[in-house]
């Protein structure tokens, strides 16, 4: 295990078909964008390690097909997630209606209640927007979800998403910590080495 790596995260990103998932994944792991790209069948997955805050967190993003017919497979996507990004697309009005149904899956089969959830209104580069930003700001407050809108196409927003996701699923420290046990280990040997002497662990500090 990479020994700067505070932790793993497991990342799920889901919504309608066609909003651009696949997208924005493709965005911020390897910097592109394909206008061609096919609809995920089943799954896609994807590893990488960013730094937020001076901590470094290794993100297992799991990339969610929005067909029906995959539905079957939903449960076992949801299990042990900490972060959810929850897409819809601005230039169409029904993916943002749907989200409602999407929350009530991720309520059904989501494992933790601490889970940070992020919406994203993505396509902002396009003119026909049906989904005014107000809404989806008055939709992820209802739902105390974090929110940011985007542009596979053109970058924008997209390094964002993921960055404040991450940022506050590591505030939360017993969403991430219970997953990882070294991170526990040196913990304790802190409080083991700071705890006695006059100081009282505060010279480490100052």
């Amino acid at each position: 295990m990479d020994e700067d790596v505070l932790t793993t995260l497991k990342i799920l990103i889901i919504g309608e078909s066609g909003v651009g998932k696949s997208s924005l994944l493709l965005r911020f792991t390897d910097d592109t964008f394909d206008p061609e790209l096919a609809a995920t069948i089943g799954v896609d997955f994807k590893v990488k390690t960013i730094s937020v805050d001076g901590n470094k967190a290794k993100l297992a993003i799991w990339d969610t097909a929005g067909q029906e017919r995959f539905r079957t497979l939903t449960p076992s996507y949801y299990r042990g997630a900490q972060g959810v990004i929850l897409v819809y697309d601005v230039t169409r009005r029904d993916t943002f209606v749907k989200l409602d149904n999407w929350l009530n899956e991720l309520e059904t089969y989501c494992t933790r209640n601490d889970i940070v959830n992020m919406l994203v209104g993505n396509k902002i580069d396009k003119e026909n927007r049906e989904v005014d930003r107000n809404e989806g700001l008055k939709f992820a407050r209802k739902h105390s979800m974090l929110f940011i809108e985007a542009s596979a196409k053109t970058c924008d927003g997209v390094q964002c998403a993921f960055e404040e996701l991450v940022e506050k699923i590591i505030q939360t420290p017993g969403l991430w910590e219970s997953e990882n046990q070294n991170k526990g280990v040196k913990l304790s040997h802190m409080e083991e080495s700071h705890g006695g002497g006059a100081c009282g662990g505060y010279c480490s500090v100052l």
